[in-house]
């Protein structure tokens, strides 16, 4: 059967999850990916207050939705960053308190072990989101970087991310990292030396969304066929590039919606990724799971943009072939005998 598609709930974390539930369902979604902030689903409320994840998921069910996986992006980013003023506007008061950046990395590292403690409780196995990454800002190797440096920043990561991915372990939920520029892993090579860094982590999988490899020059489907068995949940979010001369891949300093970037997210179908590839590509992959929508266009209504997407994604899916089209004229299938 194809695959359910699904909203991410990030991009509309101002709606209340009661008035976003009724319109992702009459939009044509199977059910929504829910974040970690606003009212969408509660961390601590999940874990401390009994009845919390049944009415989450009573609200859900009431408009015919289903929840495949939970998102803790902005929290996991604060795991490995180096801290700095720009956090405190993504995560709660509670995990900033009085901004010491050591204490916001431990706060933060036990919120990830809470999350895979709430996505059980919840009764989904997928947990989304970012690591952060202490060598990040030493990607243009000047002043000079040696590689003894970059192999400190993997260990860093690995010494803070181990224990969250063994609790994860602990509970059967996956950490799917959204593979992205500002991560330990930004593309095909970085993310084969974070598996490599924390010893091939079973819990450590690969939340795949195109619209981040694409401007890079990484081709998304090489990176499905390079990590198969990594594929936890895919985001379908498109991305167009725009180098007229003047503009530049690196984004000129340009807030995102501006024209004059180098590249910019698109609606999906409105870009460059080939879906229709990555489709055929998840097929040969095996992976089954949602379909779900992170929509990000800055030029374009986002319910328009929401119903778009969804249709546009139901359109492209496929189930994988049975048996090469050409079987019923093989002699040896149909027992004739030469």
């Amino acid at each position: 059967m194809p695959r359910p598609v699904t909203l991410f709930t990030g991009q509309w974390a101002d709606l209340p999850l009661a008035e976003l539930a009724p319109m992702a369902a009459s939009w044509g979604y199977d059910g929504l990916e829910l974040a970690c902030w606003g009212d969408h689903f509660d961390v601590d409320r999940a874990l401390s207050e009994d009845g919390y994840c049944k009415g989450q998921q009573d609200l859900l069910a009431q408009h015919g939705l289903a929840c495949w996986a939970i998102s803790n992006h902005l929290v996991g980013q604060c795991v490995s960053d180096p801290i700095d003023e720009r956090h405190k506007a993504i995560i709660p008061e509670r995990l900033w308190r009085d901004g010491d950046p050591d204490g916001i990395n431990r706060r933060c590292a036990q919120e990830m072990i809470d999350t895979a403690r709430a996505a059980r409780g919840f009764g989904v196995d997928v947990v989304n989101g970012f690591t952060g990454s202490p060598i990040w800002h030493k990607l243009y190797f000047f002043p000079p970087t040696g590689e003894a440096e970059i192999e400190r920043g993997y260990r860093d990561f690995a010494e803070r991310w181990t224990p969250i991915l063994d609790a994860f372990a602990e509970m059967d939920v996956k950490f799917a990292l959204e593979v992205h520029p500002t991560e330990i892993a930004y593309d095909i090579v970085t993310f084969e030396r974070a598996i490599k860094s924390v010893a091939e982590h079973p819990a450590f999988c690969a939340n795949f969304d195109p619209s981040h490899l694409i401007w890079q020059g990484v081709d998304p489907m090489k990176f499905i066929d390079r990590f198969a068995d990594r594929i936890a949940h895919v985001h379908v979010k498109d991305a167009a590039t725009n180098l007229d001369g003047e503009s530049s891949i690196l984004g000129s300093h340009l807030g995102f919606g501006d024209h004059r970037r180098g590249w910019d997210f698109r609606s999906p179908g409105r870009g460059d990724v080939d879906f229709e590839g990555i489709v055929r590509a998840l097929n040969r992959a095996g992976y089954a799971g949602p379909l779900s929508v992170e929509w990000e266009d800055s030029a374009m209504s986002r319910e328009h943009g929401a119903v778009e997407a969804c249709a546009f994604v139901h359109s492209i899916d496929f189930d994988p072939a049975d048996g090469a089209f050409d079987a019923a004229f093989d002699s040896s299938a149909s027992g004739d005998e030469q």
